[in-house]
């Protein structure tokens, strides 16, 4: 049967699949060694934009429940609904293309 698309048939496409991936892998070995190790970067840095480090400043929040839930889960306190939690999970696995 001939590939509409590149007018090959199968047998002529994949003559040997891990052919191509082999010669790849090797080129890349020898451009590896060939080349010098460049020295790993001392730190790492994150710019963010003004638009980011003014929504940072002027986030809105109840600091005092965040102060009382953070107390809560210390203390071993916070109540978890585990039920809530998976069916979250769920949610969230359909939305990615889960099942």
């Amino acid at each position: 049967m001939t590939d509409p698309i590149s007018g090959l048939s199968r047998s002529q496409v994949q003559l040997n699949p891990g052919a191509e991936k082999a010669k790849h892998n090797k080129a890349s070995e020898a451009a590896e060694a060939a080349a010098p190790k460049a020295a790993a970067p001392v730190n790492d840095e994150l710019i963010l934009s003004d638009a980011t480090e003014t929504a940072m400043a002027t986030a809105e929040f109840d600091a005092e429940k965040v102060a009382k839930i953070k107390a809560a889960i210390e203390a071993g306190n916070y109540p978890l609904d585990a039920d809530r939690i998976a069916e979250s999970f769920a949610s969230l696995e359909r939305m990615i293309g889960g099942k």
